[in-house]
């Protein structure tokens, strides 16, 4: 059961409110991409396109972004993700040294590459900077052998990571983007899988802002152009075949209104266009159309209470009850001011509480209309009280009921 609607106020700082939620945080998206009011949403040559706000977790605007695609060597992001997932687990190590087996010479003399040479051991840093700088097919093949044991065995744990990020219309046949029918991704998805390489790995995520890399006396520039083009532009993933198009996938970072050493990143999908320029002219202007049309403001900080409700048979009286993790929104500009925040908690709050355990949802409502929600959880735990506490509140809670 819920209580009332309890009405919110942000901070000062957060007056002109926004609307959305966080990837893997607390609040849960609207359920269609937020409209910048009165500004058509920008004429994008490509077959497919996504700007997504990853402060925010929103989608601000698409085009066929559940489009079927070939993603070409976008595909190399989870060849990436699951390599720093090695690592992290320590599965790998950055610095170890790996051996490269003959399946290097699958790569054809027109395929990209890092000229790996077999049984020449390589680190797996240089193996990850020839993958994300150099996009070598031959650097995919040596960090599938290093990390799953074979290319098959690399295959299968791809898709079943696909499966546990929630990239429901992906699935993989190879590690680095070759066409096959049954290899394909959507733009969403690609939205998706970016944000968790940003999030989940900050500390490898500079390797997609790296200009050049140097291997076996080779040195072969980023083909991210936006990386020389704009300096809040920090990666991500460039992508070409015949048949796909050309693609990228770009990210920049810039500083968030009113929030000091604040900042707020967007990435920007697009997908099959007709040459490296238009795919890099109009990646910038859909990042440029999120900035200077979309405002994305902290509502809540980490941990913010926004309620001490009463607990019944519990040790102590109340509990806080609040936010987990910081809270960003994201509208139009000049649309916040509509949107106003209501507490909606369960009426009745019995011990033994956990912290972390949801008591109720925050709605961001504009008017009668419910923008989107994130839930509200308790900030600590509450043991249940010994045997007479229990016993008055019960009879309090029967006198309460009557």
């Amino acid at each position: 059961m819920l209580n009332r609607a309890t009405p919110l106020f942000a901070s000062a700082n957060t007056s002109a409110i926004v609307t959305a939620a966080v990837v893997g945080a607390a609040a849960v998206l609207a359920s269609a991409p937020v409209r910048a009011q009165g500004v058509p949403m920008p004429q994008v040559a490509a077959k497919s396109w996504m700007l997504y706000d990853v402060t925010s977790g929103q989608a601000l605007a698409s085009q066929n972004a559940d489009a079927r695609i070939e993603p070409a060597s976008l595909t190399k992001l989870m060849t990436a993700y699951l390599a720093f997932a090695a690592i992290k687990e320590k599965r790998l190590t950055i610095d170890q040294t790996v051996v490269p087996t003959t399946l290097v010479l699958k790569v054809k003399s027109d395929e990209s590459r890092m000229f790996l040479e077999p049984n020449k051991p390589v680190s797996v840093r240089d193996l990850l900077l020839g993958l994300i700088v150099q996009s070598g097919n031959d650097a995919a093949l040596a960090l599938a052998e290093a990390v799953g044991g074979s290319e098959e065995g690399f295959v299968a744990m791809m898709n079943r990571e696909a499966q546990q990020l929630g990239m429901k219309n992906t699935h993989f046949t190879n590690t680095d983007g070759i066409p096959d029918p049954n290899h394909y991704t959507t733009a969403m998805d690609l939205a998706t899988l970016t944000t968790r390489i940003i999030k989940d790995f900050p500390e490898y995520y500079s390797m997609y802002s790296q200009k050049e890399f140097t291997y076996n006396k080779i040195r072969q520039p980023n083909r991210n152009r936006l990386l020389y083009i704009d300096p809040t532009v920090d990666g991500v993933k460039t992508g070409h075949t015949k048949s796909a198009g050309y693609c990228l996938i770009s990210s920049a970072k810039r500083p968030l209104a009113n929030v000091p050493n604040g900042s707020r990143r967007l990435v920007s999908i697009v997908i099959g266009t007709t040459t490296e320029a238009v795919r890099t002219q109009e990646s910038l202007k859909i990042l440029n159309y999120g900035f200077q049309f979309f405002d994305t403001l902290r509502l809540y900080d980490r941990g913010q209470v926004l309620a001490t409700p009463e607990i019944y048979k519990g040790k102590e009286s109340t509990v806080k009850i609040g936010v987990k993790d910081e809270t960003y929104i994201t509208v139009p500009k000049g649309t916040g001011g509509r949107i106003k925040p209501v507490l909606e908690r369960q009426e009745l709050l019995l011990a033994p509480i956990a912290a972390g355990q949801q008591v109720g949802t925050v709605k961001l409502m504009d008017g009668a209309t419910k923008v989107a929600e994130f839930p509200v959880v308790a900030l600590e735990d509450v043991p249940e009280a010994g045997f007479f506490g229990r016993l008055w509140d019960t009879i309090r809670l029967w006198f309460k009921r009557k």
